[in-house]
């Protein structure tokens, strides 16, 4: 597939992007070399390999699955300029 320059003023134009003529032929070439590469990629036999996030083999390491208050209250009720009991107190807002 290759494109023209008309195709690129369109495409620009739907980016909302501001292309000089000059630009636009310099961004046909480069368009159309990424569309060549994307087709020499299609090109690669994938059968039977799984899909990977990664190539480098990880896991994530797990921790156990506890409930607690995270020990954290009065860390972050200290800078609150009023709280209680590890609330946080504010003015009345609604009558």
């Amino acid at each position: 597939m290759s494109v023209d320059t008309a195709t690129v003023k369109r495409v620009a134009q739907l980016a909302r992007i501001a292309i000089t003529d000059d630009r636009a032929e310099e961004m046909r070439g480069e368009l159309n070399t990424i569309l060549a590469f994307v087709e020499q990629l299609q090109e690669v036999d994938v059968e039977g390999v799984e899909p990977m996030t990664s190539v480098v083999p990880a896991t994530a390491p797990l921790r156990a699955d506890k409930v607690n208050d995270g020990e954290k209250a009065d860390d972050i009720t200290q800078n609150a300029p009023v709280s209680d009991d590890h609330f946080f107190m504010v003015p009345k807002v609604v009558e």
